[in-house]
């Protein structure tokens, strides 16, 4: 446990906390963080999620491990919403935005380059599996429907216009189509892409760290809440709905590892994109950041 938090956990969860400890300092602002996060956003992202969803092969992934993992998404998502909007009593658009950093993983960022240092690229199909799934289907689902909430008075083709227009939506398109057609991505291009894709994760977990610097740690119940929902209660859950069925025990251990992870940025990203409070939700990125150190160790 102490091997894998020493050499493969920390120095990835180190670019946050580096950025982090640099915007507490006063080292870097929040206006050059957003800009790295920008670049990192409508640049090095899809360079990174386009080879990965154009280059993948269905048929190797046990789509009913996927499916309980999606499952548990469901039934996790709907217990924070109700939690948030009737206990907590947030609007619903934040209540949103909280569900979603309990069930939308930081995998691509996080959890998928620690588990390449853990296992090698031989070993992380499960992961690989559910990176595909969250880039291309939970995380285009939170971006449609937030934006469609919080636009409610914009007609549907502007709507489809302002959706159509976000870069990793096209990403994820133009890698599902091509995959589909067996349109395989030239060399030189895939080389690029790698290139450009290898900055995404160190340059926006940097930025992010800058960016939620700002941000008191203090925990409210909402904060306490909803981070444990992510820590304890998403993993319990995913847990049980694997022992449902029979795989090899590789794809349980890393589907229950990936459910361990601390919360995507997006949640935060989509809640600053539409002017959505972030008091509430930036704390949950940071300390699930924190505690899930000890919980990606346990599982690894």
């Amino acid at each position: 446990m102490l091997h894998v938090l020493t050499h493969n956990i920390l120095p990835v969860f180190s670019m946050l906390a580096l950025g982090f400890l640099l915007g507490r300092l006063g080292k870097v602002s929040r206006q050059e963080a957003a800009a790295v996060n920008r670049v990192a956003f409508l640049v090095l992202q899809p360079a990174l999620i386009f080879p990965l969803i154009n280059g993948l092969h269905w048929e190797e992934f046990r789509l009913e491990a996927l499916g309980f993992y999606a499952l548990g998404q469901v039934a996790v998502f709907v217990l924070t919403f109700v939690v948030a909007t009737r206990i907590f009593k947030r609007e619903t658009p934040e209540a949103w935005l909280l569900s979603m950093a309990t069930i939308f993983v930081n995998t691509l960022l996080y959890v998928w380059p620690i588990s390449f240092l853990i296992y090698g690229a031989g070993a992380v199909l499960p992961i690989t599996g559910i990176v595909a799934w969250d880039s291309a289907f939970t995380f285009a689902f939170f971006i449609v429907t937030t934006d469609l909430m919080m636009n409610r008075e914009a007609t549907a083709l502007q709507s489809l216009k302002r959706v159509g227009s976000n870069p990793v939506l096209i990403a994820i398109l133009l890698g599902a189509v091509t995959n589909a057609l067996g349109i395989a991505t030239p060399e030189p291009i895939l080389t690029g892409m790698k290139f450009a894709g290898a900055a995404a994760a160190p340059l926006t977990l940097f930025a992010l760290g800058v960016i939620l610097s700002s941000h008191a740690m203090k925990p409210s119940a909402t904060i306490l809440t909803v981070s444990g929902i992510k820590i304890l209660v998403f993993p319990l859950v995913v847990w049980l709905l694997l022992h449902l069925g029979a795989r090899p025990q590789e794809w349980n251990d890393l589907v229950l590892l990936t459910s361990a992870g601390p919360s995507g940025a997006m949640a935060f990203a989509l809640a600053m994109l539409h002017g959505v409070r972030t008091d509430q939700i930036a704390p949950v990125i940071i300390w699930t950041s924190v505690l899930s150190l000890v919980s990606l160790a346990l599982l690894a």
